[in-house]
């Protein structure tokens, strides 16, 4: 039995979880997601408690478990907190800089990099080396978060890029003068 599929989710107040036949529609304080899922699993809330189960014993059924029961919580906590995800930028003259939904980043280029924010997403300047990706659905934070990182990763020599806030980068050793 899948260890993450049989914990049951717990549905905190202020949240409202309704199931149908093929989509789970999650609403909170912050806002409302849905999520359509297989038949093959069964999803049941009731008094503040909820539990995905499976009709069989299908290696699809059993892979279906765990992901429903994990992306419905994914769901309760993005409505009720939200997620958010720093990213810090290093390098002489590299900054970013946010006007609505685009942020626009210096990064070594020879021209400076607009990247436009999806909707749902929203991107925070907290001064010219630090941003903030927040928002309710965390597969969205972390996408946007992965794209503006993509544009300039962080170098393990120098350590120039954008990275993570909790990323810690392998640095490298130089090459060292030959006599």
């Amino acid at each position: 039995m899948s260890r993450i599929g049989r914990l049951p989710f717990t549905v905190p107040s202020g949240v409202t979880v309704s199931v149908t036949d093929n989509e789970v529609v999650v609403k909170g304080p912050k806002g409302e997601l849905k999520q359509d899922y297989n038949p093959l699993v069964a999803i049941s809330v009731e008094d503040g408690v909820g539990t995905v189960t499976r009709k069989n014993e299908s290696k699809a059924a059993k892979s279906f478990h765990g992901l429903y029961r994990r992306l419905i919580e994914n769901m309760i906590v993005g409505v009720s907190n939200g997620y958010a995800i720093g990213l810090q930028i290093n390098g002489v003259g590299y900054r970013a800089e946010v006007k609505g939904n685009i942020v626009t980043l210096n990064l070594g280029f020879s021209n400076q990099v607009e990247y436009v924010v999806r909707e749902g997403v929203e991107v925070a300047a907290e001064g010219p080396n630090k941003l903030v990706v927040k928002g309710i659905d965390k597969a969205k934070v972390g996408q946007v978060a992965a794209e503006i990182r993509s544009i300039r990763p962080p170098e393990p020599y120098k350590g120039k890029g954008v990275k993570y806030e909790t990323e810690t980068i392998r640095r490298k050793v130089g090459k060292s003068g030959v006599k």
